[in-house]
């Protein structure tokens, strides 16, 4: 997947913990895409979980640490990112998830729709992080809580960008983000060329939101730890582990999820 090398080489640095995630629509053959960069220590162990279906679930593919889902997608076509975001004030009679939420939505959820109304059922609010959720079928939404309220941002122009400030309260911090701007003018720049899009002129619209490993005080590395690429019409899936060509883990999503029994993809070599 040659994108990667030239979607690699754009990078320059910027703030730390700073994930970005892009979902758009090619206006030339409406296929849908999903780009996320996630953003945390190099040493922590990352995987992808395939869990296959079963009599009231969907498959779903999920990657993350520590048996939790930051960010997948499920046969149906639904996706789902999360990126942190200033403390919010707790809302009354809502609380924070107590188990794998992630994988929850992927396996009882198949649009935006279903997915905002499960959060609503299960009465879950976060405080510090805010939700996309993107669908086969076109339609998209940022999900967050200011002032103690559900806030819903829906697709616009045929796509939808989230990094880390509140779009319902820019004050709150985090804003302006050159991250979010420098996507923004990205795909301005696509429109104008026109053409058919790929995985890799969309993977390339995230080019400066990337960020390279760096250590901090006490010698711990961070950056972007992958970059996930999807195309939801396809279901052709590749992610990139620590902004590496060589590391690079492409899947057949279709495939994937016809196979019987749960599979663990470990990310580093």
């Amino acid at each position: 997947m040659r994108f990667l090398l030239i979607f690699c080489v754009c990078i320059i640095p910027c703030q730390s913990w700073a994930c970005s995630v892009l979902y758009y629509i090619d206006q030339v053959t409406g296929q849908v895409y999903v780009v996320n960069h996630e953003d945390y220590w190099y040493d922590v162990k990352a995987v992808l979980w395939v869990e296959p279906s079963s009599e009231d679930q969907w498959a779903r593919l999920w990657y993350g640490w520590d048996r939790f889902a930051q960010g997948g997608v499920n046969e149906a076509g639904l996706f789902f990112d999360v990126a942190v975001t200033p403390e919010q004030e707790a809302i009354p009679g809502y609380h924070h998830p107590e188990s794998n939420l992630g994988d929850e939505l992927l396996a009882h959820c198949s649009t935006v729709d279903e997915a905002i109304a499960y959060l609503e059922r299960h009465k879950i609010a976060l405080t510090q992080s805010h939700f996309m959720f993107g669908d086969k079928h076109g339609q998209a939404a940022i999900v967050e809580w200011v002032h103690g309220e559900k806030k819903i941002h829906w697709i616009s122009d045929g796509h939808l960008v989230m990094t880390n400030f509140l779009l319902s309260d820019t004050t709150q911090g985090n804003y302006p983000c050159y991250r979010y701007e420098s996507i923004h003018k990205r795909i301005d720049a696509l429109e104008q060329e026109g053409g058919e899009a790929n995985l890799q002129r969309v993977g390339n619209l995230m080019g400066q939101a990337a960020q390279p490993p760096r250590a901090d005080d006490q010698g711990r590395t961070g950056g972007t730890l992958y970059t996930t690429f999807i195309n939801l019409t396809t279901m052709k899936f590749a992610l990139s582990y620590q902004l590496s060509n060589e590391n690079v883990t492409i899947l057949d999503l279709s495939a994937e999820f016809a196979k019987p029994k749960r599979q663990k993809f470990k990310l580093a070599k």
